[in-house]
């Protein structure tokens, strides 16, 4: 029979014990114990492998006195303190370890970030959502905008208003005091609208969204 993967190997025997092969019948074929025939009938997917303990290491004596030196290097000041170099020479001095420089780089790569964590002094990443209610947030914004006005390249004043918890927005460009162009935005879900109006810097909003075209 050919080689054939854990998943693979329930599946056929699940297809052939629908067929109405026994348990037995079923360990003759592939060659399996009773228990490997039990766990594909109860379960499409194998079991995930177990992690293995972790294996002993000759750093393992060692690892409360690197612990003990990165604590004390965060209250030192940062030119006085260890670096892996000054801990791997102080192993093999102070202690006689037998230890390779790559181990204790690794160990210190690992394990210095979350002592820092551990004291707290490490930044902590986190996430803060935000919440923005109906009708009661906005963004506001101006700028220049270049506009084709009368087939003259005019610089004119760009006034945004967004609504934060919907994203809709109303755009008012400024020509000059004397002259009053308006925007219009159309809401794509309840087809109401809103016009900017008035002169200089007095805007006005007629007939604005209702409330539910801020959901």
């Amino acid at each position: 029979m050919p080689q054939m993967s854990k998943v693979e190997l329930y599946a056929a025997i699940r297809r052939d014990h629908r067929a109405g092969m026994t348990m037995r019948e079923l360990e003759r074929k592939y060659d399996v114990a009773w228990r490997t025939v039990r766990k594909a009938l109860n379960s499409a997917w194998p079991e995930p492998r177990k992690p293995l303990p972790p294996r002993p290491s000759a750093l393992d004596p060692y690892k409360a006195v690197i612990d003990g030196i990165l604590r004390a290097d965060l209250d030192a000041p940062r030119k006085q303190r260890h670096t892996v170099t000054r801990i791997f020479h102080r192993l093999v001095e102070e202690h006689g370890a037998d230890v390779s420089y790559p181990m204790v780089r690794r160990y210190v790569a690992d394990r210095k970030p979350q002592i820092a964590v551990e004291a707290g002094k490490a930044p902590i990443e986190a996430f803060v959502p935000q919440t923005h209610p109906p009708g009661m947030e906005a963004e506001v914004d101006f700028g220049d905008v270049a506009v084709r006005l009368a087939g003259e390249l005019v610089t004119c004043y760009l006034f945004s208003f967004r609504l934060s918890y919907s994203g809709k927005a109303v755009h008012r460009v400024f020509a000059s005091a004397g002259q009053e162009p308006s925007s219009r935005a159309t809401c794509t879900r309840c087809g109401c609208w809103a016009v900017s109006r008035g002169a200089g810097s007095a805007t006005t909003t007629s007939r604005p969204p209702s409330p539910r075209c801020w959901a």
